[in-house]
């Protein structure tokens, strides 16, 4: 599908929105941000926006956090990709596992931002559609935290 494509879901024509969305990783926390603006005001997201037409996710997301964020990142693996309709529209967002080039960033359209632990991502109230991301990566951080604590005793094992 592409952005604008109408569908229809459960009898009702919605147009499809893609979204790219920035999930920025930094010493070992993850950027929420709240928005400013809108009918999701107030709600909290992972920055980054929509797809222009002619763009790839990977430079939407470059484009939206110079605009949203005024910093620089590299964007490196897609972790996930949600599909979710909200009554006026079905989101189709590609979820990037990013990071900041340096320490420089401003909110410029967003009245909030936190860094949060995997342990901490449900302490702030998510929009409908990140809520799933989150969901996967505390399961991905729980099974990270489980290889370590096995490495760990492997080598306690060896040393004896």
């Amino acid at each position: 599908m592409t952005q604008g494509q109408v569908f229809s879901a459960g009898g009702a024509d919605r147009r499809t929105v893609r979204v790219a969305a920035a999930v920025i990783f930094r010493e070992g926390r993850i950027l929420a941000t709240q928005r400013g603006y809108g009918p999701f005001r107030d709600g909290w997201e992972f920055p980054g926006g929509k797809i222009e037409p002619g763009e790839t996710p990977e430079e939407a997301l470059i484009r939206e956090i110079r605009e949203e964020l005024d910093a620089e990142i590299e964007v490196r693996e897609k972790i996930a990709q949600v599909e979710y309709d909200y009554p006026e529209f079905h989101l189709s967002m590609g979820c990037f596992r990013c990071a900041l080039r340096g320490d420089h960033w401003t909110l410029l359209e967003h009245e909030g931002a936190r860094w949060l632990r995997p342990e901490e991502l449900e302490s702030v109230e998510w929009l409908p559609a990140d809520r799933s991301v989150i969901r996967e990566l505390k399961d991905s951080a729980a099974e990270t935290e489980r290889h370590k604590e096995t490495e760990r005793r492997k080598e306690g094992i060896g040393r004896r």
